[in-house]
């Protein structure tokens, strides 16, 4: 298979869609006694400590999303101090917790599907403050880095990448990986799509912690995999490279690239047996680029997203100014950030919701968005609970910062059948589905794009999770009947699929019996 060849896409797609009969009439259960490790662990790797302090960055969060680092940013080399707090902000541990049956769960700073944080994160460095150049995996659970492989590695990413030029000053290259069975434990072969919502929601986190940083940031999802792949040293039938990100400037990667030597660290596993899911690996390797010829040429100028004039009643967003927003740091709010259990019926304000639309959509610095203003995804809401905005099914219109609304009404009740029958999304102030035209993605970018156009709502979705907290209410991702979400924003999103969904509301406590 190569990339061109779309029909993977499209079937594995089409294959994984909820229905009705897929929720409630599957004879799969939860084997908790199989459950998996959710984290990597070497067994014969030092730690090197991060340290667990370091000076708040005073940009608030809101700020942090969209804020562009351009030319406040320095030719300084992060320190170790820099490295923990981004790695922490993408996915260190932020809470812990003692479950009867389950032992102790470790929450993380961004969300992930079924808490089971399947995202693994390593570095590629030059020579930092008090870290040497080498290759390092990213512990969270002892909050320490290990040493994968000595020396400057950075080489072997860019010219994976196709000698991307954003990558080649970069001194750290982060490179997200997806354990596949960790999430197909529970979610089967739909487990694919979560890879990418899941990184999604740590870069989202990663990208404002470094923007908070004054560090420039960029995201490449093109590259060959398999030379990244073997640089960590993964079995590809079960752990694979799905995104980098270049952080900071001013150090130029050296030419020569060095060879890559096997590697023989063992890690404890997952769980006591492991169940594969083919249409995963047949997706992945589908989308796979072989080399760096093909990692630079992959990408085509990003499709256009052309709405049409609107043809109904709009309603001009009203954000706050500058001044006047919430100010609490993003580390805060990623600490504060969960995702909420029950949403209590109370509006929302339409400032608070043109708060969370404007900063969430800014542009996102990534190698499948190669010019400003550019995306994959729209936005369509159903709005339940927002003063001075009717209850109704809108779409978000971007350039012209407004709400279109497409049709009047109270759909709760149709929000929480459309989510398959979660009571989350008819109690939520707010419900915001991301859609594209899947074929026109797939056409410019092969199936690679399917994990692109997943990957961005992802990001756009975490952005909302803290656009949210910072503005004290919550959010939830949820999952949802695809065809049916299509079906209930029709004729406007004839064409279209669903690639992500969020809940958005103010908390309500729990009633404990």
């Amino acid at each position: 298979m190569s990339n061109r060849d779309i029909v993977a896409a499209i079937t594995y797609h089409q294959e994984t869609k909820h229905s009705y009969d897929s929720v409630y009439r599957s004879h799969h259960f939860l084997d908790w006694d199989n459950q998996p490790r959710p984290y990597k662990l070497y067994t014969n790797l030092d730690p090197l400590s991060l340290p667990q302090t370091w000076p708040t960055p005073n940009i608030p969060a809101l700020q942090a999303l969209s804020h562009t680092v351009g030319a406040t940013a320095t030719l300084r080399l992060p320190s170790l101090t820099d490295v923990a707090f981004l790695l922490f902000c993408a996915a260190g541990v932020t809470r812990r917790r003692l479950f009867p049956g389950q032992g102790e769960v470790l929450f993380r700073a961004a969300a992930c599907t079924g808490a089971l944080y399947h995202i693994e994160l390593y570095l590629a460095v030059t020579d930092l403050p008090e870290l040497p150049a080498g290759l390092y995996h990213f512990g969270p659970v002892d909050f320490a880095l290990r040493r994968l492989r000595d020396g400057d590695q950075r080489p072997i990413l860019v010219a994976a990448a196709g000698y991307n030029a954003a990558l080649q000053e970069a001194p750290i290259i982060l490179i997200g990986t997806d354990t596949f069975w960790r999430n197909a434990w529970k979610y089967r072969a739909r487990a694919y799509r979560h890879t990418f919502w899941d990184s999604g929601t740590i870069l989202a986190n990663l990208l404002a912690a470094a923007n908070a940083l004054d560090l420039p940031s960029q995201l490449v999802a093109g590259f060959a995999d398999a030379s990244v792949n073997t640089l960590l040293n993964l079995d590809d039938a079960r752990e694979v490279a799905t995104f980098l990100v270049g952080l900071g400037c001013g150090s130029r990667v050296p030419e020569t690239v060095p060879s890559i030597e096997a590697l023989h660290f063992d890690t404890v596993p997952l769980s006591p047996e492991e169940c594969d899911y083919p249409a995963i690996c047949l997706m992945h390797t589908a989308s796979s680029l072989d080399d760096a010829q093909e990692a630079a040429a992959w990408k085509e100028d990003a499709p256009p997203l052309f709405s049409p004039a609107a043809a109904n009643r709009t309603f001009a967003l009203m954000p706050d100014t500058t001044v006047r927003l919430p100010q609490a740091a993003l580390e805060t709010v990623i600490r504060q950030r969960g995702s909420s259990r029950r949403f209590a019926h109370r509006p929302l304000s339409l400032t608070q919701l043109s708060n969370v639309l404007i900063h969430a959509t800014d542009d996102i610095p990534a190698d499948f968005l190669p010019t400003p203003g550019t995306r994959l995804n729209d936005i369509y809401l159903l709005v339940h609970a927002v003063t001075d905005l009717p209850a109704g099914a809108y779409l978000f219109r971007v350039q012209e910062e407004s709400l279109e609304l497409l049709q009047e009404g109270d759909f709760r009740h149709q929000a929480g059948l459309l989510a398959l029958g979660q009571e989350l999304a008819a109690d939520a102030s707010v419900n915001v589905y991301f859609l594209c035209d899947l074929a026109l993605i797939l056409e410019h970018f092969g199936n690679r794009g399917y994990r692109v156009a997943q990957l961005e709502a992802g990001i756009l979705g975490g952005r909302m999770y803290l656009a949210a907290y910072a503005q004290g209410f919550g959010a939830t991702g949820l999952t949802f009947f695809d065809d049916d979400v299509i079906d209930f924003f029709s004729p406007h999103a004839d064409g279209k699929s669903v690639m992500f969904l969020l809940a958005m509301g103010y908390a309500a406590k729990r009633r404990w019996p």
